[in-house]
């Protein structure tokens, strides 16, 4: 499903070069549910970016579901984030004075691709998958507990039906319980929808939720591990 090859990042500031990723190659297979781990400036996070396609590399292929994601225009890649990718971040991004439901409906209504009348089955079907009580999707975002928030950012990443879902830092902003129901969320998906997952996070326990786990490391890739969840073993 994706294929990096030989990714390499340099942002420049004046006549100051910083390069943050280096000659990062890598395959994610679909259904598969990967961890990419790395401390805070790692490289990681930029990583995301160019996987999500808000940004491009300096150099390197990155093909998606066998596309060139290099050789498209802004408005191409725009479609393809709206279509194939689904976001969910540590903040969760939601509009607090607008209802769950409402919250999980926008990105059908910036598609524009669907059907009025199918809009609410479709934000009901995904917030059921996430397993949001029904009692809480007429509730404002903001009367929500931090885990409920997520959850339902959750859904409206999951909305579009997309092939992956690309998760940042997702339980940064949660207690270590709740951050384990958002984990197990994103397992179920992914065992039970086949959903394509690639979580970042600078926590190992996190990582370790995944089937793989990927370190970065001042923009390299230093290992490369699947795990049967009872302890890792490289592959």
């Amino acid at each position: 499903m994706i294929n990096c090859q030989n990714i390499t990042k340099i942002y420049q500031s004046g006549n100051s070069l910083t390069t943050v990723l280096k000659d990062v190659s890598f395959e994610i297979k679909k259904g598969e549910f990967v961890a990419i781990i790395g401390p805070s400036g790692s490289g990681k996070s930029t990583l995301m970016h160019i996987l999500g396609a808000l940004d491009r590399p300096t150099s390197g292929s990155y093909f998606l579901d066998g596309k060139n994601m290099l050789e498209l225009s802004d408005d191409e890649l725009a479609s393809i984030r709206s279509q194939k990718i689904g976001f969910v971040f540590q903040s969760f991004n939601l509009l607090r004075r607008s209802t769950v439901l409402r919250n999980v409906i926008l990105p059908l209504v910036y598609d524009n691709k669907t059907p009025k009348n199918e809009r609410s089955g479709r934000a009901e079907k995904a917030l059921m998958a996430v397993g949001l009580d029904k009692d809480r999707w007429h509730h404002l975002s903001n009367q929500l507990s931090g885990g409920q928030m997520q959850r339902v950012a959750i859904a409206r990443a999951l909305v579009n039906d997309p092939d992956l879902i690309l998760a940042d830092e997702p339980t940064g902003n949660l207690d270590s319980k709740t951050g384990d129901i958002v984990l197990d969320t994103f397992q179920k998906l992914n065992q039970e929808k086949g959903h394509t997952i690639i979580l970042i996070t600078h926590e190992k326990y996190v990582a370790e939720h995944a089937d793989r786990m990927i370190e970065v490391k001042d923009g390299m890739i230093v290992s490369d591990k699947s795990s049967n969840h009872d302890g890792l073993k490289t592959k």
